[in-house]
């Protein structure tokens, strides 16, 4: 008599783990490190002003009469709003049901289209995209990071900066990212007044920084009791005008544009991201 097997046996149950996994990335390392406040229009605007040059002629006799004043108008500038979307469209039969992974399908679908969101989110304010106004028929287009420096740019042969959120960034002669590229941008921010605290790069530019010849061996004495660690990354370059935190962000990839490849030197506390979430009402069929 044949063996009774598992081949023709009927009623098993069967074995699907009630996990659901996802490992893709939902870091957002510049969103997370620039201050947010709210929208209140879809145009959201400010001022921004300098002092006059330093100079060794600021002198005058004593008791005469005040030269006239030389004033200067502040500039305004601003940056529109973009609507960011993802549709969760469940039946309530879906809903109801048992399901492995997940209680609630509408909560899993609304965390996984609120992450996909961020990622959006972190491309397009990292992006050389310039702002639209749009209309009925055409979406609002907030200008993108890139296209906002416009100075202290290194861009290579031919390479022209972006201006205003209105202009786009011009790519130059691609070339190998040094650190004397690193240095060359860091001492023209800090002339210019900055504070440079971040330096963001792709991943294999990541690589790259850790490689600089300046950055000192690391080395560490095997102990007898424990596995040996070998130290090859930078996180933190010490520059002539401060320390740099090295940043890897995973969505400055050469597979999205060109102009993922490259990188930037940031003074975050100068950088601010409005928000305003909408939502629409759920209806169940």
């Amino acid at each position: 008599m044949a063996t009774y097997q598992t081949y023709t046996a009927i009623g098993m149950r069967e074995d699907l783990s009630d996990v659901i996994y996802n490992i893709s990335p939902t870091d957002t390392p510049f969103m997370s490190s620039i201050g947010k406040t709210k929208a209140t229009a879809v145009l959201h605007e400010w001022q921004t002003d300098s002092l006059a040059a330093a100079t060794l002629s600021n002198f005058a006799v004593e008791g005469a009469t005040a030269s006239d004043a030389t004033m200067s108008p502040t500039t305004r500038v601003g940056n529109r709003t973009q609507i960011a979307q993802k549709t969760v469209k469940i039946s309530g039969t879906l809903q109801s049901v048992d399901k492995a992974g997940r209680k609630s399908e509408k909560a899993y679908q609304l965390a996984k289209a609120s992450a996909e969101i961020k990622r959006d989110m972190e491309t397009s304010l990292l992006s050389n995209q310039i702002a639209a106004n749009g209309d009925s028929t055409t979406a609002r287009k907030l200008g993108g990071l890139q296209a906002w420096l416009n100075s202290n740019y290194s861009g290579g042969t031919d390479g022209v900066a972006g201006s205003l959120g209105t202009t786009a960034r011009v790519n130059g002669t691609n070339r190998t990212f040094t650190e004397a590229l690193l240095q060359s941008v860091v001492k023209s921010v800090y002339a210019s007044g900055g504070n440079p605290k971040v330096l963001m790069v792709n991943p294999a530019h990541k690589q790259v920084v850790s490689a600089f010849a300046g950055i000192a061996a690391q080395r560490f004495m095997a102990p007898s009791n424990s596995p040996t660690t070998i130290v090859a990354a930078a996180d933190v370059y010490m520059s002539d005008f401060g320390t740099i935190s090295v940043v890897p962000n995973r969505f400055m990839t050469s597979t999205i544009s060109h102009a993922m490849r490259q990188h930037l030197c940031l003074t975050p506390t100068w950088l601010l991201l409005l928000t305003c979430v909408l939502s629409r009402p759920t209806s169940w069929l």
